[in-house]
């Protein structure tokens, strides 16, 4: 199984797409009434995939226990400044990863957080193969991009500033522990000792390494150690697809036909009808402009206006996707200090939703 067949099934479930698929070798999605679904191991319909290790987490220090916990994290032999703290953090990034694979249920209170969860783990995986942005620009997008695969989770502040990046690794940062390390170690400690943890764990020694290699894949794809992750094609879409799928031809139009880039938001609109698909490609392509045009050029914003307020509903609508469909831009407006009352050229396309979100 490739990360890359599990992502085509997600979204083809998601997205209620009815393709066939190549099968996800020891995996497969079993869908609940609500129009969720989640990732069981192949045969299994008892526990998913994310609540493999439930019944292993650790006991939470903070919970019901004294303020000085008396008992050590199960791997402090190999990690002598792991404490029973960072443990539960290391647990919850676990958790948080392998829920990459769920299917979220339709629920307008989750529906930002769920879109930019899985908005920032696809780019992730794009930032490594850019020759477009300088390793500066990928550092801070990679940042930008994990705070907020975190924080739509969401976790605990512990866990949410409890990483960092040290070159394309993933560490906890206080004690420095590679996450690829201690995943592989915390898999492996199951998987050797299953016979005596086997009235916790519902599912075979074999299924534990299978569970391993998949959530380092994701982990390795958070990294930007693997293959990126491509948009499936879509008759019709080609463009925005090619567009998301290649952050470079992103860039490269937007730079060298700034106005051509303006005409493929406007067109992409009118295209994704209510294709559920097309609209989710259509967010994200418009997501792109934020994190990778406005981040750096805040200003282009103005361009954008100028060229739509010919066709005030179409400007409208795109200005208000922009402020409302994901909160990535109010964060690059603080860090930037930008005060959105002066662009009174795009708070005048402002909807009475928006309005009330920024002014």
């Amino acid at each position: 199984m490739t990360l890359q067949s599990l992502y085509n099934e997600y979204l083809n479930i998601k997205f209620n797409r009815g393709l066939q698929l190549d099968q996800t070798e020891g995996f497969e999605y079993g869908l609940f009434e609500d129009g969720g679904a989640e990732l069981f191991f192949a045969g299994h319909d008892d526990k998913p995939f994310v609540e493999w290790a439930d019944a292993l987490q650790p006991k939470d220090p903070r919970y019901r226990y004294t303020a000085n916990p008396d008992w050590k994290p199960l791997f402090s032999g190999y990690f002598p400044d792991l404490d029973v703290y960072d443990e539960q953090i290391l647990y919850f990034l676990l958790y948080t990863i392998n829920s990459t694979t769920s299917v979220a249920s339709p629920h307008p209170y989750r529906a930002m957080n769920d879109f930019m969860k899985h908005y920032c783990f696809f780019q992730l995986g794009q930032l490594t193969d850019s020759a477009r942005l300088n390793d500066v620009q990928k550092e801070q997008l990679r940042d930008f991009f994990f705070f907020f695969y975190l924080y739509a989770h969401p976790v605990n502040e512990e866990t949410l500033y409890g990483f960092s990046f040290r070159g394309r690794d993933l560490v906890h940062t206080k004690t420095g522990i590679r996450v690829e390390r201690y995943f592989s170690l915390y898999h492996d400690y199951y998987y050797d000792k299953h016979d005596e943890y086997k009235d916790r764990l519902l599912i075979t020694p074999h299924e534990i390494q299978a569970g391993k290699h998949l959530t380092l894949e994701m982990l390795r794809s958070i990294e930007g150690k693997s293959s990126r992750l491509l948009m499936p094609s879509e008759e019709g879409f080609e463009t925005v697809l090619r567009l998301i799928n290649d952050v470079d031809e992103l860039l490269r139009i937007h730079s060298e036909h700034q106005t051509r880039f303006f005409d493929l938001l406007r067109d992409a609109l009118l295209d994704a009808g209510t294709n559920p698909y097309r609209e989710y490609g259509f967010r994200m392509l418009l997501q792109n402009y934020v994190c990778y045009i406005l981040y750096f050029q805040f200003d282009d914003i103005h361009d954008l206006v100028d060229h739509l307020k010919d066709t005030p509903l179409v400007c409208e609508k795109i200005v208000n996707m922009l402020f409302a469909d994901a909160i990535f831009i109010q964060k690059i407006m603080r860090q930037h200090r930008i005060d959105i009352a002066d662009y009174q050229d795009v708070t005048g396309f402002f909807g009475e939703e928006v309005r009330e979100m920024y002014l």
